[in-house]
């Protein structure tokens, strides 16, 4: 083994390591491993950058602007109606329908999306229903992973190992290649779900009040002010009582029965009951200020918290949001988002009220916020906070939806018949968007996930040196030594386990970018054709169903659903180890070896 493959390995293991404790982002990670690797010399600085240029990266950032171009026409918003129609028939025929929808439009449009299009929807019929979202949402979400490996565009993951291939030397994917295989999966796993899955699947009903599921009644005092306080006639911001202790104003009651926000410049009068949050040791520490009097214990309702045009939401932190690993005072939330305020965050199975400010958020929380109905409003469709407490699918503009679903389908159709290369053919199609104003320049920038972008281009280094090394036959040698006397199928087999084990606990786009290269090497070593392993790692990098890290959709469904670690345990390790039977038998008769 020689230097520059121990100094690769040790640079992949550190990477992986990374991975899994998420300390930092996954794209940083990335960015970081590729820096590492023309640091030490293994990669010169044009090999280091190629991921940039790659097929697999322009072809996603592509991909990002048709999808949104898609939602943002309201062309899908007709799916929401129908789901509502069949909501009030069963819930067996729903969570059929739910799922086949998810998995077609998954097909064709970036999962996640998907997910975040159809996730308020959901959670609307559960409440309308009484069905608890426990038993809606885990089957959505992976509805949406399964429909994602039907076609080359369901997944960035599917477009990554096709780009790893062409750098081969290997012919890429073919837009339907993966069409045949995906579908069994799909089939499959909607019948698991529908019977062992279903029966499987938690009952959790939340609480109907937005404010019972956060237990804000424990958090909410009401300060009345009498006429020996000191500091009445002073706005919010100059009074003592909020300027020197952790009390957060959120309404005031006047004498007179009206309610107003609480803002920093709010004068406050004799009489005003300021409704607040703030933690038990705070209430410990203002209880004897002069002139207050103090209402705990409180039964408050949503209505409680409506005034002046505010009220409460639910908000989600897709996994691509920018707010992750920052605070609400890193990014100065009420300056970034005016007239929204953070309450508590909900974190797993965690409910979070005091020290809001300092608490790095993470992918899948959910936020309790009050705000303004006009900024919430401006607020759907953004890629940072998806409001989940009511459904916010966009209006539908009837003459943009002709040309853009054409344009969607003239890209495809023109790949698939390979009249142009995938990556050209999106291109043009994003190009045509913006001419016919499906969607704007800055809408395209904005709805490019930059931080999906950085990382395909810095993971894509790790197989440059895996392969520039020579550390990708030596891993695949010494797997064939191990495996080679019991056939290719085998070793198959066993591509398929190491890739769905992985990717359940590191990124599945790293998993691809890290297995791919060694799958390549592994069909050489045997003097067999690539494509069965190839394929098994796209298929099971994107079938991750057995943690909530897994997969971004598995994350952002974990606290909407009251979930707990050990339902994806449960319900998702039959299915995955069913996947890897139906992988170990039936790839190799779609793609001989």
């Amino acid at each position: 083994m020689t230097p520059e493959i121990i100094i690769v390995l040790v640079i992949i293991a550190l990477a992986m390591f990374m991975f899994l404790i998420e300390k930092l982002s996954i794209d940083t990670i990335s960015i970081i491993v590729m820096t590492a690797f023309m640091a030490t010399g293994i990669l010169t600085f044009e090999e280091g950058i190629s991921g940039f240029s790659n097929s697999a990266t322009v072809t996603v950032g592509a991909m990002f602007v048709l999808s949104a171009a898609v939602f943002k026409t309201g062309s899908l918003n007709s799916i929401n109606l129908i789901f509502l129609r069949i909501s009030r028939k069963n819930e067996f025929t729903f969570l059929l329908v739910l799922m086949i929808f998810s998995g077609i439009l998954s097909a064709f449009i970036n999962d996640t999306a998907v997910v975040a299009l159809l996730m308020p929807t959901v959670l609307k019929i559960s409440k309308d229903t009484g069905i608890p979202p426990s038993r809606l949402l885990m089957p959505l979400s992976f509805g949406a992973l399964m429909g994602g490996v039907c076609t080359l565009l369901g997944t960035s993951t599917n477009i990554l190992v096709s780009g790893i291939a062409e750098s081969h030397g290997v012919k890429p994917f073919g837009i339907f290649e993966m069409s045949g295989m995906g579908l069994v999966f799909l089939a499959a796993g909607i019948t698991y779900m529908m019977t062992i899955g279903n029966w499987l699947l938690p009952s959790r009903k939340p609480s109907k009040e937005i404010s019972e599921t956060f237990d804000m009644g424990d958090y909410i005092t009401e300060i009345i002010v009498t006429e020996k306080f000191d500091d009445t006639g002073k706005s919010i911001n100059m009074t003592g009582l909020f300027r020197d202790y952790n009390v957060d104003p959120i309404q005031i009651i006047r004498e007179n029965g009206e309610i107003i926000n609480a803002y920093k410049y709010t004068v406050l009068r004799k009489g005003d009951t300021i409704r607040v949050r703030c933690d038990k040791e705070t209430l410990t520490q203002i209880r004897n200020i002069q002139g207050i009097e103090l209402k705990i214990d409180l039964k408050l309702k949503d209505e409680d918290f409506r005034s002046q045009g505010h009220k409460l939401y639910e908000m989600v932190v897709p996994p691509n949001s920018s707010l992750i690993n920052n605070s609400v005072k890193s990014i100065d939330f009420r300056a970034t988002y005016p007239g929204l305020t953070v309450l508590a965050i909900r974190h797993r199975n965690d409910i979070l009220h005091t020290k809001l400010k300092h608490t790095k958020i993470s992918a899948g929380d959910v936020l309790l916020v009050r705000g303004d109905e006009e900024m919430v409003a401006q607020l759907k469709g953004s890629e940072n906070l998806l409001v989940i407490s009511e459904n916010s699918t966009p209006p539908i503009i009837w003459h943009k939806i002709v040309i853009t679903l054409m344009i969607a389908v003239a890209v495809v159709t023109v790949a698939a018949l390979k009249i142009l290369p995938i990556p050209v053919a999106a291109i043009i199609g994003v190009v045509l968007l913006i001419l016919f104003k499906s969607i704007s320049t800055e809408e395209a920038y904005r709805a490019i996930d930059w931080k999906v972008l950085f990382m395909l281009a810095g993971i894509l280094s790790m197989g440059v040196a895996l392969e520039k090394t020579g550390a990708a036959n030596l891993l695949a040698d010494s797997l064939v030594n191990l495996l080679g006397d019991y056939g290719p199928r085998t070793i198959l087999s066993a591509v398929f386990l190491v890739t769905f084990l992985s990717t359940n606990i590191m990124s599945n786009n790293a998993t691809a970018a890290l297995l791919a290269p060694i799958a390549i090497s592994i069909a050489a070593a045997m003097q067999v054709s690539e494509r069965p392993f190839l394929m098994a790692v796209t298929f099971a990098a994107s079938l991750s169903f057995m943690t909530p890290m897994g997969y971004q959709t598995n994350t952002m469904i974990y606290t909407p659903g009251n979930y707990k670690f050990m339902d994806y345990i449960r319900i998702g390790t039959p299915l995955n180890i069913l996947y890897w039977i139906l992988a170990t038998l039936m790839l190799p008769w779609f793609f001989p070896f």
